[in-house]
């Protein structure tokens, strides 16, 4: 108890000016409280400080010639110093003058320390580089490029040939894009109808081209006028290529051939030859990991086929 009382005591002491007082009264403490908080913050603005900050990147490059993969970087974490207003004015969304970066060409891959620090050096004012937190940034850069592409009818989702004769409106469509994608895009482009015709196959239909990320096409969409046609199927037997097999080591495939359905328009199936088909295998990309049976697929065909399947759905494997 005799412990407590002087505590007691002092607590009173210290609160006992605060109470009964006028409005006015709390008015000035608040003011006084206002402004040795603004002296407070303006000392410690003006001391000087090391630390971690975010400071932002402007990459420059050839617009008309080349075009990001992926998303370039937009900042660099880095430590540096300087005093607390320049560092507050970092932090906050005022006007800081970004590093720029130029890309000469689709050569770069990354950015080093050592090629980041004189243009941000040069972009900070008022702030010492100490150093970069992140020694590489990477970069992904590639030629823009367009290729002009004719459109074809694309078989139905399990291979087998649409009977229809298509007529597009344009006849032909450009894809933008990098030269990574636009490439790979296969000639004559496929357009996929949303859904079967029903009916009348007079009529035109209003399909979308669609298209990988990044390559954009000079129409959204194509109308299309369909014109049935009869399909014939041709059974034909191939023997597979085995891919990435290891080398002085021999295998036996069994069955020896794949059978593959290919679908044809009438007219098409004169100029067709069974050697214009490859079927590969590749080695050690089995359907199960228990057994070494492996899934063939069609790697090339002939322009004039309309649709195919392949009906061997596995071949195994076996050493000699």
């Amino acid at each position: 108890m005799s412990s407590a009382r002087p505590s007691i005591r002092l607590l009173r002491w210290f609160v006992s000016p605060f109470f009964g007082q006028e409005r006015s009264y709390w008015r000035a403490v608040l003011a006084c409280f206002l402004v040795a908080s603004t002296f407070w913050l303006l000392n410690a603005l003006n001391k000087t400080y090391t630390t971690r900050i975010s400071y932002p990147l402007v990459c420059r490059y050839d617009d008309a010639r080349f075009v990001p993969v992926q998303p370039l970087p937009q900042e660099v974490a880095v430590n540096v110093t300087g005093r607390g207003w320049k560092l507050l004015r970092g932090q906050l969304p005022l006007e800081v003058r970004p590093a720029e970066i130029v890309l000469r060409d689709q050569a770069t891959r990354y950015l080093t320390a050592g090629s980041l620090r004189p243009a941000l050096q040069q972009a900070m004012d008022g702030l010492q580089l100490n150093y970069l937190v992140s020694d590489t940034l990477w970069v992904d850069l590639d030629r823009l490029v367009s290729r002009r592409l004719p459109l074809a009818l694309s078989p139905a989702t399990d291979g087998a040939a649409l009977p229809y004769e298509a007529r597009f409106k344009p006849d032909a469509v450009t894809f933008t894009g990098p030269a990574s994608k636009v490439n790979t895009l296969p000639d004559p482009y496929p357009v996929h109808l949303p859904q079967a015709p029903a009916g009348s196959t007079q009529g035109d239909v209003q399909v979308p081209i669609g298209g990988p990320d990044q390559v954009q096409s000079d129409v959204t969409d194509v109308r299309v006028r369909l014109l049935r046609r009869p399909v014939i199927t041709v059974p034909v037997d191939v023997v597979p290529e085995l891919l990435d097999a290891p080398a002085g080591r021999s295998f036996r495939l069994t069955p020896a051939t794949v059978r593959v359905r290919l679908q044809f328009f009438p007219e098409d199936t004169a100029a067709f030859r069974p050697d214009q088909l490859r079927v590969q295998l590749h080695y050690g990309q089995f359907i199960s990991p228990t057994d070494s049976v492996m899934r063939p697929f069609l790697s090339r065909k002939p322009p004039q086929v309309r649709g195919y399947l392949v009906l061997t759905r596995g071949v195994r494997l076996q050493t000699k």
